[in-house]
């Protein structure tokens, strides 16, 4: 199993020392979250974009695949009834993939949910017919660049559209892109009734990347979930992509979240293995 994590993690240390950090920890991946490096993917130039390939290869990190997408910015609506603003949104989601290329990355996480929630007098139908609009409008992008948007289902604590893994599966076969497929968090998963492992298991062929949290906002580990039978239920449908570590909430402290997060997977690996 291969493990990542999030850069925005470390916080307000550079680049070359979180990627070291998260090297020393025993990570291979590196997820990004464009704010980090600009509010705005359009203002990141080709030097910066280079740059992050340049210290991702420097630590002996690959760079995986961007997240956060809309996160720092304005005028961008998944399920705007407005067709100027879904029009708008689907470009910059076109640069944004472009971008995640340009790093070396092959998935954008779609989680966003301020820029996706329902909107007054916009029916739950209505809302899921504009967001196939808009991501069909860049996917020949996804195509063209060979990144695959996955879609991220989120509880009803964060917002009140894709928040079950069956409804993100809905959404990505309206789009009807190869391209376009399913993106699982743990801690969004806790929120559904059906058990972690059986989602993991019904939604195989469409799962694409996977995030490991924990309810409680921190790490695989420092909470209740028990990912030994979610590690085990990745390895029955044989899922080949990333496991990255996503937190929000840092009490802990940035090292200890990074180094623990990997240790207690390791340990449930090790566990599975006998």
């Amino acid at each position: 199993m291969k493990f990542a994590i999030c850069n925005e993690t470390f916080q307000d240390r550079s680049m070359e020392e979180g990627f070291a950090l998260a090297a020393e920890c025993g990570y291979t991946g590196i997820e990004i979250a464009p704010f980090t490096v600009s509010n705005y993917v359009t203002d990141i130039a080709p030097d910066q974009r280079a740059a992050v390939r340049r210290h991702a290869d420097a630590a002996g990190l690959e760079v995986i695949g961007i997240h956060w997408l809309l996160a720092k910015t304005e005028g961008f609506y998944l399920t705007s009834p407005d067709a100027e603003v879904r029009k708008r949104t689907g470009d910059y989601f076109a640069e944004l993939a472009r971008f995640c290329a340009d790093i070396g990355g092959k998935f954008m996480v779609l989680g966003s949910p301020q820029q996706r929630n329902l909107l007054p007098d916009v029916s739950l139908a209505q809302a899921t017919d504009y967001a196939a609009e808009v991501i069909g409008q860049f996917a020949p992008v996804l195509e063209e660049t060979g990144v695959t948007l996955a879609l991220e289902p989120l509880g009803p604590s964060e917002g009140d559209f894709l928040v079950t893994a069956a409804e993100a599966v809905h959404l990505a076969e309206m789009v009807g892109s190869p391209k376009v497929r399913l993106h699982l968090d743990v801690k969004a998963m806790s929120s559904e009734s059906t058990p972690i492992p059986e989602i993991i298991r019904r939604n195989a062929p469409m799962l694409a990347h996977f995030h490991a949290n924990d309810p409680n906002l921190q790490g695989p580990g420092f909470g209740e979930i028990d990912f030994v039978p979610i590690f085990e239920a990745l390895g029955q449908i044989d899922y080949q992509g990333w496991v990255s570590v996503e937190v929000f909430d840092y009490s802990p402290g940035v090292e200890c979240l990074a180094r623990q997060s990997i240790m207690y997977m390791q340990e449930c690996l090790a566990e599975l293995a006998g």
